[in-house]
């Protein structure tokens, strides 16, 4: 068995580089982002997000240290007692919290603010995991579905009580944990052609059109295909959803999605439709990073950075900055860096011995896509946006706490794998 004090030769070295990487060209991109010339500053400066910034990764130094020197079976006996602890910590949030940027996501703790939300991803990708991985579990037990859906539809519930829409969609992404462990991928296709509708239903306001297309499909498949029954009931019955689907739309739209969420979604259908308003924050960060160029500006050269015509550019719209400052290439090195991370994540999760460490390794990959694609999608249009932060670029301690516990527990349940067979 390996002894834990010579864990630092078993821990994998490539996802750590990539890790103090990606950390550490964050941090100059958040100096980068509240740079101001004018002024007489440093990067060190802790009146400055960059110099506090740089007090959360010494910090986040100590949690790494904190995670491999406890045992590795530690995580996997106490992930109900967090799960159990943090849905409690959720569901006061609300009560005691105090609000930010429209959304009573924190706690504060003197002159700093903690987001619960931040720590609920990987404890619950820790209790995920252990049920995933306890004895006699099967994925297409419908129970075990159910419960499975219950354990990310609790945080959902009492993190978007907290009006944080966009980290509650974070949990959504568990799905493509379930699949990779069995589940049929009906429902991961049926949650992908519904947002396709949705959208289309949105870019094709005359929806008669819609529906009469989908009648033209259903003909066509009817009259070209086998003439059984049952075939023909369940293309009624799934153009009859279709056809519900298109209908609800316009109900979700003006009726469930509050003002600024309707408005942002709209923006993204039709980003002229208010450019000084609603769709200044991407306006303005497509104009920033198309303004880099290839090669960039520059190192603290930005203009647009520098003139603040882009908001949370430090925290929500930091990749902006990455774009102005060093171009098309600066851009590639960083999407490069996360999808190395992520490839590497995938390959510590399928070489692992236990149903537990490697489900756990998914999730973490699933999460890490998530805020990747989402965070970068809205900066360039491609997503609404939703606010949540590009992992260890983004400015803020309970970010990088979080995504750096997520990431290390991995790799020390990683540096651990042999010992799971030694145990049986």
């Amino acid at each position: 068995m390996r002894r834990d004090d010579d864990i630092s030769g078993s821990l994998d070295w490539t996802t750590i580089l990539l890790f103090m990487a990606l950390v550490i060209l964050g941090w100059l991109n958040i100096f980068a982002a509240i740079y101001d010339e004018t002024a007489n500053q440093t990067i060190w400066d802790l009146s400055l997000s960059s110099g506090r910034q740089l007090m959360f990764i010494a910090a986040s130094a100590v949690i790494v240290l904190a995670i491999i020197i406890i045992d590795m079976r530690f995580y996997e006996t106490f992930a109900y007692v967090f799960y159990g602890l943090i849905l409690v910590v959720l569901f006061m949030v609300p009560l005691i919290g105090k609000e930010v940027g429209g959304n009573k996501a924190w706690i504060g703790i003197g002159s700093f603010g903690v987001q619960p939300s931040e720590f609920a991803k990987f404890i619950t990708a820790l209790a995920v995991a252990k049920f995933i991985g306890s004895v006699g579990f099967r994925m297409d037990n419908l129970r075990n579905q159910a419960i499975l859906f219950a354990l990310i539809g609790v945080p959902i519930l009492l993190i978007q009580l907290q009006k944080d829409t966009g980290t509650a969609l974070v949990f959504t992404s568990f799905v493509l944990v379930f699949y990779r462990e069995g589940m049929s991928p009906f429902i991961l296709i049926v949650g992908i052609c519904a947002a396709f509708i949705f959208i289309l239903t949105l870019l094709v306001p005359n929806q008669l059109f819609l529906h009469g297309a989908i009648l033209v499909v259903l003909f066509i498949l009817i009259y070209f295909g086998k003439k059984k029954l049952k075939r023909i009931l369940i293309l009624t019955i799934g153009a009859l959803l279709i056809s519900g689907v298109i209908e609800s739309v316009d109900y979700a739209v003006n009726k469930v999605l509050k003002k600024h969420q309707r408005d942002r979604v709209m923006v993204l259908i039709d980003p002229d439709i208010d450019p000084l308003g609603v769709g200044w924050n991407v306006t303005q960060s497509k104009i920033a990073i198309g303004s880099g160029g290839f090669l960039g500006k520059g190192f603290l050269k930005g203009t647009q950075t520098k003139f603040d015509f882009v908001p949370k550019q430090s925290t929500d719209f930091i990749f902006c900055t990455i774009g102005e400052e060093f171009g098309w290439i600066g851009s590639l090195v960083v999407v490069a860096l996360f999808v190395a991370l992520m490839l590497r994540v995938v390959f510590l999760a399928e070489r692992q011995k236990s149903r537990f460490a490697r489900s756990y390794g998914y999730s973490v990959a699933c999460i890490l896509f998530f805020h990747f694609a989402i965070n970068i999608g809205m900066t360039i249009g491609l997503f609404p946006v939703i606010g949540i932060p590009l992992p260890f670029f983004s400015y803020g301690g309970s970010s990088l706490w979080g995504f750096t516990i997520l990431l290390f527990i991995l790799l020390k349940l990683d540096a651990h794998r042999g010992e799971v067979l030694q145990r049986i």
